[in-house]
């Protein structure tokens, strides 16, 4: 058995887990000009819960502001805010789903989430690491490339943007009291 199959059958661990904010990232990263640069950013805002069940079944959820996007550069935020790309006004929030974990050794893991961004929904499968600290909190770390377009992000004048852009998170959580 592996260390995080002995986690998730800890009957001590099933229940509610929390996010915590200020112990997590949501990142992402996406070439541009033509490859010459990566653009890097970051979600400041969010939320999420997780859910571990007796036999080791985990759900849960993360909601991102989509309004806290930064990158460094103001004017670039505010177009990726715009209509062009996340359409804050219409869409203020990311969301991921998790519908299942898959042990695959050691402290790896597939995990298998729904994304929503633009309103459109499609399944992703993060490889991840879960580490269990000594003061019971839990970190899952993972990233994965994501067609952008699928989920609507589709401006790319002079087709200067990669077509991929790499999601990145992690999310720390603690057991719900």
């Amino acid at each position: 058995m592996t260390t995080l199959e002995t986690l998730l059958s800890d009957p001590d661990a099933a229940g509610a887990w929390n996010l915590v904010p200020d112990h997590s990232a949501v990142t992402f990263k996406i070439k541009n000009m033509w490859g010459l640069l990566a653009v890097k950013g970051e979600f400041t805002k969010f939320t999420g819960r997780g859910n571990l069940t007796d036999p080791g079944a985990v759900s849960g959820y993360l909601e991102v502001d989509v309004a806290s996007l930064r990158t460094g550069i103001r004017l670039r935020d505010k177009h990726l805010l715009s209509a062009d790309f996340f359409d804050v006004e219409r869409f203020p929030e990311i969301r991921v789903v998790v519908t299942a974990l898959h042990p695959t050794k050691g402290k790896h893991a597939e995990l298998q989430a729904s994304f929503t961004i633009k309103g459109i929904t499609d399944p992703v499968t993060l490889p991840v690491t879960v580490t269990e600290f000594s003061d019971g909190s839990v970190r899952i770390a993972g990233q994965t490339e994501i067609d952008r377009t699928q989920f609507g992000l589709r401006w790319n004048k002079f087709g200067i943007m990669a077509a991929t852009a790499t999601a990145a998170g992690e999310v720390c959580f603690v057991k719900a009291p």
